[in-house]
């Protein structure tokens, strides 16, 4: 027997209503999408859905661990419905299109912290920046490095001189 998505909604204790079913279905068929994004797909799948419906109802499911919340540097919130693993992100710098690249193997970049401080770490988040494909044919100049003012602060990294 095939699951639905409204029966996977209800293992999960969340009511089956015809907007979070659109929500779920929207994320689904259009992964890294943004919460505007989503207001779209919804309400082009069932007519009439607020914004603040969407967004309770994401909330509600990242809460849940129905969808994933992602928040690349400069970028809106983006959902997705890959929850089952530990993933990563490939971003472009110049159009923005997110895909999913498998988890990072090997020793760069560093998965295991030096010191977890106490920490029980279940999660690596990482996130790989370049230009797609379609930007590099677009665009014949070298990817330019990320600006210091755009690294996270805390994780040890070091600016380069160039």
């Amino acid at each position: 027997m095939t699951t639905t998505t409204a029966d996977a909604l209800r293992q999960h204790g969340v009511h089956a209503t015809a907007q979070r079913l659109a929500v779920f279905a929207a994320v689904s068929r259009s992964p890294h999408c943004s919460a505007d994004d989503v207001v779209v797909l919804a309400r082009g799948e069932i007519g009439t859905i607020s914004r603040q419906a969407v967004y309770d109802a994401l909330g509600l499911f990242v809460q849940k661990g129905l969808l994933r919340r992602i928040q690349p540097v400069g970028s809106p919130a983006r959902y997705e419905d890959r929850v089952d693993d530990n993933h990563h992100h490939l971003i472009c710098r110049i159009c923005g299109d997110v895909v999913d690249v498998d988890c990072a193997v090997g020793t760069a970049p560093c998965l295991t912290a030096s010191d977890d401080n106490g920490y029980e770490i279940d999660e690596a988040d990482v996130a790989y920046w370049g230009r797609c494909p379609r930007c590099q044919d677009l665009t014949h100049e070298p990817a330019r490095p990320s600006p210091v003012s755009r690294r996270p602060r805390g994780l040890g990294v070091a600016p380069t001189e160039s």
